[in-house]
């Protein structure tokens, strides 16, 4: 029989960067998006927050508006949080309405 082994809460993942990354950055790893909470450097392991509610850029103009409990998506391309599936990759729901001029919106991280 194959058994599990409780590793960590799971809020936040082990990461260690290529490069330096200020916090608050959105790093993207096959369809697992996360956010770093505070600076890191290159080399050194740190953590990816995929977990918790978060602020996040948000695309503007028309038809970009959240409603709570949308589904949002990050779009790397652009670095935006987006009502668009196709191409992107899930983060969360919008825990918080957000209008179309508005340039962010709040998240719940859920993958």
């Amino acid at each position: 029989m194959s058994t599990t082994k409780f590793v960590q809460e799971g809020a936040a993942i082990d990461y260690t960067p290529g490069a330096d990354i200020p916090a608050g950055t959105v790093v993207v790893q096959g369809d697992l998006v996360g956010t770093t909470r505070v600076d890191l450097k290159s080399g050194q392991l740190g953590s990816l927050a995929v977990q918790g509610v978060f602020d996040f850029p948000k695309a503007t103009g028309a038809g970009t508006a959240f409603t709570v409990g949308t589904l949002a998506y990050w779009d790397a391309t652009n670095k935006v949080a987006t009502k668009t599936a196709s191409g992107n990759k899930v983060i969360g729901k919008a825990v918080r309405a957000a209008a179309d001029a508005d340039t962010s919106v709040r998240i719940r991280m859920s993958q």
